[in-house]
């Protein structure tokens, strides 16, 4: 494995694109220094490399099993959970009154980056935990919290989310599983739940569910739906694991990839329960930790897409084939060029979801309305952006490998494995797009007119300097702003939902020629300025043919019957 985390992009981005020093100004922040920056991202940087790192093939080739009830962790996965939990890492965010750090999303999303990059089984469990902690601190009573956040946050406790249920998927709406109130302040919690990252293990005093359930009052639907903390384990008068509750793991899922990482099928038998929020009211609470791992599943797809490039770059800096001046691949012209497009897309998904991330550390630290609207907004692309840019970029390591690459052996071929799903959980990457046109375009479409004005303010700055480079971002945003005043024009939604995809993929697409015309300006001269060049010229372009695509209505898409689908 030849992973190392990019802990120097992290600093370029923060210092020089996302002007980290707006979110240090703030009172909330204000301990995140640069010193403490650079610490933070060091320190992350290590452990990855030297405890998670060796852990990746390991896991894929021992996987979790199932063995009388008991889950069974892939060697070494206990002891990369301690080193992860040891460091604080679990906790980044949360809350320094139970034990947590209070740093900004940003760090924590650069520090879950470069986890997954090194692991990203392991890191699926690390990521639970931080979103049940948000979860909480936001919706639980202060009894819950003071009994969980801090055993969560220092990892002697884990978490999970059960939201999917057979019948079940995105339509959560349609979960059959039942809350009876035990007429204690307790629930008694029964159904059936599929698809559990990390359900169980064998390294924790305890695992913590959180358990949508529908109260006998609940009416159809999502606004009925209720949250609840169930416990693998009652806790006791002091606060520790005490007796089993009645919930067990009936299967582990055989899935393409992430064979480190137990995948349970959950079933609760009348387990204990507490209610998390309002009765009926479960979605909002969920939601907090869905848009939570929804930026943490963004930055998986980022670091796996890293650790793939830094992979092939290394087999092709090694492999002799052809006649090149150095004798490598990397000096084939199509190698190059496949190189380059990993690590441009990779570098512009990057700086997409720290963008994200900054945008809800104002919102956290202000409370201003336009800040979290921006987060809001930038949430669907990074999650949605970033993981396809995970499935892309990996995909394209096997090619450059060519037949090796096909070989389990070189390990090229697990990063494809691994980062799939991603386009799949915490919402679909079509329902991420479905949610930019609908719900984030509730305003008119002002937010996506905030953000095309400061892409296109920045391109008038680069032009003195840059005038064609500029010029190309200036065309692309006015070409996508235009598409979005046609989205917002559709009173038909299915006619936004039919090019949400290709819009979601156009928006992206801008947003990273901004960011890399913003290197180019930090850089000039530089390698940045390079790949800002490869990427403007022959990346950005896409962004045309998306847009056409996005525009073209509902019908098209539903010409054929279902009847000529078949034929």
């Amino acid at each position: 494995m030849t992973f190392r985390s990019p802990v120097s992009e992290y600093e370029f981005l923060l210092s020089h694109i996302l002007d980290f020093d707006q979110i240090a100004a703030t009172e909330r922040f204000a301990e995140a220094s640069d010193d403490m920056v650079s610490a933070i991202l060091t320190e992350a940087g290590k452990m990855c490399d030297e405890v998670m790192v060796p852990l990746q093939r390991p896991g894929d080739l021992n996987p979790a099993r199932l063995e009388n009830g008991v889950v069974r962790t892939s060697p070494g996965f206990a002891e990369g959970w301690k080193a992860i939990a040891e460091g604080g890492w679990l906790g980044m965010s949360a809350l320094q009154e139970q034990g947590g750090m209070g740093l900004p999303m940003t760090l924590t999303s650069a520090v879950n980056e470069m986890m997954s990059g090194a692991c990203l089984s392991l890191q699926l469990a690390p990521l639970m935990n931080q979103g049940q902690i948000e979860a909480l601190e936001h919706h639980a009573s202060d009894t819950l919290k003071a009994l969980y956040l801090p055993k969560l946050i220092s990892g002697e406790w884990s978490a999970t989310m059960n939201l999917t249920e057979p019948q079940a998927g995105s339509d959560v709406g349609a979960l059959s599983s039942k809350a009876v109130s035990n007429g204690d302040g307790t629930y008694a919690i029964s159904g059936q739940k599929i698809y559990i990252s990390w359900g169980d293990n064998d390294f924790t005093g305890n695992v913590c569910h959180l358990v949508l359930a529908r109260l006998p009052d609940g009416g159809a639907g999502t606004k009925g739906i209720s949250l609840f903390l169930v416990p693998k384990f009652l806790p006791d008068e002091n606060g520790e694991a005490g007796p089993a509750n009645s919930l067990k793991v009936v299967s582990l899922e055989h899935k393409l990839g992430l064979h480190g990482s137990p995948t349970c099928v959950m079933q609760y038998d009348g387990a204990t329960g507490w209610l998390v929020g309002e009765e009926h009211g479960g979605m909002a609470a969920m939601f907090t930790m869905m848009n939570n791992a929804r930026l943490g599943v963004g930055a998986q797809g980022v670091g796996v897409a890293e650790a793939a490039y830094q992979k092939a770059l290394a087999y092709a800096l090694e492999r002799k084939q052809g006649k090149t001046p150095s004798g490598v691949i990397a000096d084939h012209a199509d190698v190059r060029r496949m190189l380059m497009e990993m690590k441009a897309d990779v570098f512009a998904a990057r700086a997409i979801l720290l963008a994200c991330a900054h945008a809800i550390d104002m919102a956290t630290a202000t409370e201003e309305p336009l800040c979290k609207a921006r987060a809001a907004f930038l949430t669907p692309i990074a999650k949605a952006f970033g993981t396809d840019v995970g499935i892309r970029v990996s995909e394209t390591g096997v090619q450059v490998h060519g037949g090796m690459g096909f070989i389990e052996e070189t390990g090229a071929a697990q990063f494809c494995r691994d980062v799939r799903v991603s386009a799949i959980y915490e919402g679909t990457n079509g329902i991420q797009a479905m949610d930019l046109v609908a719900r984030k375009m509730m305003d008119g479409g002002d937010m996506a007119n905030r953000l095309m004005d400061e892409i296109e303010e920045q391109a008038e700055r680069a032009r003195p300097v840059y005038p064609n480079m500029a010029e190309a971002v200036w065309q692309a945003c006015e070409s996508l702003r235009e598409a979005t005043d046609w989205l917002v024009a559709q009173e038909d939604l299915q006619n936004r939902f039919a090019g949400a995809v290709p819009y979601l993929r156009a928006f992206a697409r801008v947003l990273g020629g901004h960011y890399h015309l913003a290197a180019a300006m930090a850089d000039q001269g530089g390698a940045r300025e390079k790949l800002a060049r490869f990427y403007i010229k022959r990346m950005l372009p896409e962004h045309a043919g998306l847009l056409q695509h996005a525009q073209e209505g509902v019908e098209g898409v539903m010409a054929l019957t279902l009847e000529e689908l078949a034929h």
